[in-house]
């Protein structure tokens, strides 16, 4: 049986992970743009050559990749266990 809507209360577990989500994703945005200013300066213009250079160029881009990719993650797990969690839950439930 089915509990009564006025039975139910908001989960605040729910609440919660909202919250959490929301602050992840600003975090996540100056994570992903943390490398931007130094990958643009190394891939824009010559401003050190060479094998060594083109290497360094190299692993920068690769892991500013990495890193863009893992914050993603971040943020779908987060968002996945919102979606698993209900909204509302009884009354008795919610006041943990």
């Amino acid at each position: 049986m089915a509990p009564n809507p006025q039975d139910m209360a908001p989960n605040p577990r729910s609440e919660e992970l909202r919250r959490v989500l929301a602050k992840v994703r600003v975090q996540v945005a100056q994570l992903e743009e943390a490398l931007d200013r130094p990958h643009v300066e190394f891939t824009g213009k010559a401003v050190w050559v060479g094998p060594v250079a083109r290497t360094f160029t190299e692993e920068l881009t690769a892991r500013r990749a990495r890193l863009r990719v893992l914050a993603q993650r971040i943020i779908e797990e987060l968002e996945n266990e919102l979606r698993g969690t209900p909204e509302r839950v009884a009354r008795s439930s919610a006041a943990w």
